[in-house]
């Protein structure tokens, strides 16, 4: 598996953001809904990885983002493995590589939102294996009974 930034753009790409967002709508409010869409993603305060096959013809196994809030906290946007990828650890490899990426580039803290429904409980597990302990809403968000608020301090690693 590689790991290297990417742009969201990328045909492959969209398909698998698309099925992200079909997802997070399927299984929220549209109120509860922060995904970005490829654009966003593209912005200059977001770095974008995915995670390929080089032995599979570059096959793409998922992506993460993480955003930039100020020089010492950032977010973890867009979390996503493939279907074809599920349970072969890619998301954890994404993860441990964009909080290598986070402490690389000096932030201090890293904060995710996600949804507090079964669907996302994969999801929590593998924060909480990372060290995520739950907070309370940041950089603009609300309180919601649909979102979890999860940060990690990376000087306390």
């Amino acid at each position: 598996m590689q790991i290297a930034t990417d742009d969201p753009r990328r045909p492959d790409v969209l398909a698998l953001l698309d099925e992200h967002l079909a997802d997070m709508y399927a299984t929220s409010p549209a109120e509860s809904v922060h995904a970005l869409d490829p654009d966003a993603l593209a912005a200059p305060e977001i770095t974008f990885w995915t995670a390929r096959d080089p032995e599979a013809g570059d096959l793409l196994l998922g992506c993460a983002a993480l955003k930039r809030i100020d020089a010492g906290h950032a977010e973890l946007k867009s979390m996503r493995t493939a279907t074809v990828a599920r349970r072969r650890g890619v998301a954890g490899r994404l993860l441990d590589h964009v909080l290598a990426a986070a402490r690389a580039t000096g932030h201090h803290r890293v904060s995710l939102e996600t949804g507090t429904e079964d669907y996302f409980a994969p999801a929590r597990a593998l924060y909480v294996t990372r060290g995520f302990t739950v907070c309370g809403p940041f950089e603009g968000y609300s309180p919601d009974p649909n979102s979890t608020f999860l940060t990690l301090d990376l000087s306390a690693r």
